[in-house]
Order: C-alpha cells, then sequence, then structure tokens
C-alpha cells in the first residue's frame, strides 16, 4: 500500500532539459503589445469598479428609503 505501479521519477536533468526546450517554444508579446493590452485592462477596471460603486449607491440609497 502507499506504491503505484509505474510511477518512476523522471531523471532531475531529463526534467530540465525537457523545460527549457518548452520554454523556448514561447512567443513572447512586443513591448507595443503589452503597453496596449495594460492601457485596456487598466482602463476596463477602472469603469467597471464606477460601475460598482455607482450600483452600489443606488441600493444603498435605495434601502434606506424603503427603511
Amino acid at each position: 500500500m502507499g506504491e503505484a505501479a509505474g510511477t518512476e521519477k523522471a531523471p532531475v536533468k531529463s526534467f530540465f532539459k525537457g523545460f527549457k526546450a518548452e520554454f523556448k517554444k514561447i512567443v513572447w508579446p512586443d513591448q507595443e503589445t503589452v503597453v496596449k493590452q495594460t492601457i485596456s485592462v487598466t482602463a476596463i477596471s477602472i469603469v467597471l469598479g464606477a460601475i460598482i460603486a455607482i450600483l452600489d449607491f443606488i441600493i444603498k440609497w435605495g434601502l434606506s428609503f424603503i427603511i
């Protein structure tokens, strides 16, 4: 019990060799793309934050009006 059949660990050297090969396949975005995506994410976050804040204010006002 506690031993699983066929679960031998790969040598560490083999793991890092495969890791290095996979790491070379990564296509990194250029600086212009990163800047555009960063601006987009920041703008959308600010807009959604404002929408949530407005909805929170309206709901709070409505509940205080009812109570």
